[in-house]
């Protein structure tokens, strides 16, 4: 059995295998975008009680997507590793979401959940989170008499 802080390590090692992967992705698939010459696009989430997923992904306003292959990186747990993996550009997209909502917002999907929207500016290689968080919430009033 693993210690808390075995624990906690293989959980930073993975957290850092993320974010590479990540940046190697980002790289990857805007490199494919521009290729393609994709202006902009938009991929919304939602998610509540342990699950979520993309809900569209829309490139220049259609959601039709080149038929493009690209190779990607990806991480099991506890490797600490990254793999090649190939992808189609719509799959890639759909990964790096992903792979951002892992490293900023995990969680997103868990009991009230998340909703929101990505937007990838091709030009200027940014991809902006719009992270919408949902919670419960309980007032408790005692009153004696």
């Amino acid at each position: 059995m693993k210690t808390l802080l075995e624990i906690a390590k293989t959980y930073a090692l993975h957290q850092q295998a993320v974010a590479q992967a990540n940046a190697l992705n980002k790289d990857t698939v805007f490199d494919a975008l521009t290729a393609a010459g994709i202006a902009t696009v938009n991929v919304t989430f939602d998610g509540e009680g342990d699950s979520g997923q993309i809900e569209s992904i829309v490139v220049d306003g259609s959601a039709d997507i080149p038929q493009v292959s690209i190779e990607l990186q990806r991480t099991d747990w506890g490797t600490g590793k990254l793999d090649s993996v190939q992808s189609t550009l719509r799959d890639a997209i759909e990964t790096l979401c992903y792979g951002y909502l892992s490293q900023e917002q995990e969680g997103w999907e868990n009991n009230d959940g998340a909703y929101g929207e990505f937007t990838f500016h091709v030009a200027g290689r940014k991809v902006e989170l719009e992270f919408n968080a949902r919670f419960s919430d309980s007032t408790l009033f005692n009153h004696s008499f």
